[in-house]
Formats: C-alpha cells, sequence, structure tokens
C-alpha cells in the first residue's frame, strides 16, 4: 500500500474503533487517535509480522506498551486478519470476553499482556537480546506512551538496551503531551527527551507521527541503524481526527454522548475523503 493509501486507511480504522468504544460504553480514545498512524504503519509496511507467520521464530516481535490504547490496537489486528472485527466488536469488555480492555495474549497475534505501565520496553528489551543471542534476524517493536515514561523502569531498560547495543530494537514514544491528569509536563516533565534518550546510547529519530510519509522515513531509519538501539518520538496529537477531542486532556478516558459520536465520525469521514481525494 502506499503512504496516501495507508492515511486513508488510519482513518477508517479510527471510525471503527470509535464504534467499539462506543458499543461498550468504555476505552481511551484519546490515545487510540494519537497512535493509529503508528500502529498501521508498523503492521501494513515495516513489520513482518501476518496471520500466516505468527508462530515463526522469525517474525518480527510487537508489544503495545500503552496497553490502554488496546481498541486501536484490536482494530488494525483484526483488519491484519488476525481475528474478526464484528466479533471482537460485540464483545469487547463484556463478561468473559477474551477482548478486554488492554492486551491479552491469548488473543492471535498478540505477544504480551501489557497494560502496568513500565513493562514494556523491559520486555522488549528482553526479547531483542534473545534474538541477539539466537543470531535471529527478528526485528522488536514496542510502542509507549508519553505518560509512561515517569515510570522507573522505563529508563532502567532505557540504560540495559544502550549497554547491549541492541539495534534490532526500535522503540516508539507517543508524544501527544497529554495524559490522563493533564500536560505531561505538568505532571512529570521529559524534556530534553531527545538528549535523555540519547544520553542511554540511543539513536533517536524525531518525526511527525501523524504523517505517514514521516513514519515511513523514520522506521526506514532505524532499520538502517547499527550499533545502537532506536527511538521514534513520534509527535502525535491526542483525539486526532476530530475537533470534539483534540488536544483535549479529558478525552483520554472519555465515551462520546450520541452528539459527539455524530461529529466525530463526521469529522473522521470529511478527513478520509480529504486524504483520498488530495
Amino acid at each position: 500500500m502506499t503512504n496516501k493509501e495507508l492515511s486513508v486507511l488510519a482513518y477508517e480504522l479510527r471510525k471503527k474503533t470509535v464504534d467499539v468504544i462506543m458499543g461498550a460504553g468504555a476505552g481511551h480514545i484519546g490515545g487510540d487517535m494519537s497512535v493509529m498512524d503508528v500502529l498501521v504503519m508498523l503492521y501494513f509496511k515495516h513489520m513482518n509480522i501476518s496471520p500466516e507467520n505468527q508462530d515463526d521464530p522469525g517474525r518480527d516481535r510487537f508489544v503495545l506498551s500503552k496497553g490502554h490504547s488496546v481498541e486501536s490496537y484490536y482494530t488494525v489486528l483484526s483488519e491484519k486478519g488476525f481475528f474478526d472485527y464484528e466479533t471482537y466488536k460485540n464483545t469487547f469488555s463484556r463478561y468473559g470476553s477474551e477482548f478486554i480492555g488492554h492486551p491479552h495474549n491469548t488473543l492471535p497475534g498478540v505477544e504480551m499482556n501489557s497494560g502496568s505501565l513500565g513493562h514494556g520496553l523491559p520486555v522488549s528489551i528482553g526479547m531483542a537480546l534473545a534474538g541477539k543471542m539466537d543470531q535471529a534476524s527478528y526485528r522488536v517493536y514496542t510502542v509507549m506512551g508519553d505518560g509512561e515514561l515517569a515510570e522507573g523502569s522505563v529508563w532502567e531498560g532505557a540504560m540495559a538496551a544502550g549497554h547491549y547495543k541492541l539495534d534490532n530494537l526500535c522503540a516508539v514514544v507517543d508524544r501527544n503531551g497529554l495524559q490522563i491528569s493533564g500536560s505531561t509536563e505538568d505532571v512529570m516533565s521529559h524534556e530534553p527527551l531527545a538528549e535523555r534518550f540519547a544520553a542511554f546510547g540511543w539513536h533517536v529519530i524525531e518525526c511527525d507521527g501523524n504523517d505517514m510519509d514521516s513514519l515511513d522515513a523514520a522506521f526506514s531509519e532505524a532499520k538502517c541503524t547499527k550499533g545502537q538501539p532506536s527511538v521514534v518520538i513520534a509527535h502525535t496529537v491526542k483525539g486526532r481526527g476530530s475537533a470534539v477531542m483534540e488536544n483535549k486532556a479529558p478525552w483520554h478516558h472519555k465515551v462520546p454522548t450520541a452528539e459527539e459520536y455524530a461529529r466525530i465520525e463526521a469529522d473522521l469521514e470529511t478527513r478520509k475523503e480529504e486524504l483520498a481525494h488530495a
């Protein structure tokens, strides 16, 4: 798929994700919208992972460390063919369903349970280190929220990844600047974020995380980087796609009203059509 086609797909999957959240009456919609482009670019262009090779030792690994954005993750996995979207949509967050509110590794395509923030990077480092020891060719990707970076385990992991020169590891920070309690810089400041990762021995790439060309270039650069782990600081907009939600902290975990839902769906459709005809 071209990057333009991937951009259009990302908006279609945003709409599907909003439908899931409305049906379930629960979900982390703001982060779902900000991270969607990253997930689409990885799963449909850069990662060697599919339903056909999900048990192959040589597959690429992915860990959604910011597990509360599971709705966008499940939507992407269903679009990739790991499971049926309608089944997911109709059972998400229902009693007895495997489609729970954080990634659940009994489901096809999910490498690990996540949601306890700060764990995804250390586990991904273990996967990457195992790959080095086995002289395997797979790559490991993990997506973290920026609010998650306040967890000490993230920086212990960052130190270890730099020490072991894990160039088969690519971490992504969904840098939307907001967390459940407000601005990340007010809650626990991260800047200068690029310099902090660089100090731990990482190759740092900053990009527009809601632009497919920018993401494509960033992940291509990470693949070509040798002797260092890479981190993509993806500057995104929380609630991307609708003025109802964009850059508004309360939409971290908020279910739209019927009126808001109609406006959000219309905004997403408009942006999708604009991209399709650009």
